[in-house]
């Protein structure tokens, strides 16, 4: 399997697969911000979307692939503030259901790790549904555990649920000197 940062052209050109991921993460109830049925043209216009922040440096994006087929991508989303350049968002960590239990969901959180220390960043974040597949991801990965914020999110089901907050420092300590 290999896994390739995306440019603007690249992910335009692979948004037909994209969409398919992530309708195909919605309907296996992954909270990733779409309620189900999730309708493939608004995801492939949600994917389109992105391609400007990648163009404008405020977003990257890598897609995990089997053969010609995207199985998993995962994004870092970079702030745009003076004071919050040492740190990044991760988000949108998916694995088609037909790739999961091979170690791809791991491999794409160490690729936005390490393309985040040679980016810089130094703390990165991100919040993802309590008690879900994801969060036992992270909880092994090494992040930490900020917190929990209750009825934060609906389901793809609709139904309310909590989320959990985590943050990992990379390329440096929690000690180090400030930024």
């Amino acid at each position: 399997m290999i896994v390739t940062r995306l440019d603007e052209t690249q992910l335009r050109d692979r948004v037909e697969e994209l969409a398919e991921l992530l309708v195909d993460t919605v309907e296996d109830g992954a909270s990733v911000g779409f309620l189900a049925p999730l309708d493939r043209t608004a995801a492939i216009a949600w994917w389109e979307e992105r391609a400007a922040a990648v163009a404008a440096g405020q977003l990257e994006v890598w897609a995990a692939c089997a053969g010609e087929r995207t199985v998993g991508t995962v994004s870092l989303a970079f702030p745009d503030k003076p004071n919050s350049r040492h740190r990044a968002e991760l988000v949108k960590l998916m694995v088609h259901r037909e790739a999961r239990g091979r170690g791809l969901g791991r491999r794409l959180l160490t690729t936005a790790e390490t393309a985040a220390i040679r980016a810089g960043v130094t703390l990165l974040h991100l919040d993802t549904e309590t008690d879900s597949l994801a969060e036992r991801l992270y909880a092994s990965a090494g992040w930490t555990r900020a917190g929990v914020i209750p009825d934060f999110a609906a389901s793809p089901a609709g139904v309310l649920r909590s989320t959990t907050i985590y943050y990992k420092y990379v390329g440096r300590s929690a000690a180090s000197t400030p930024v």
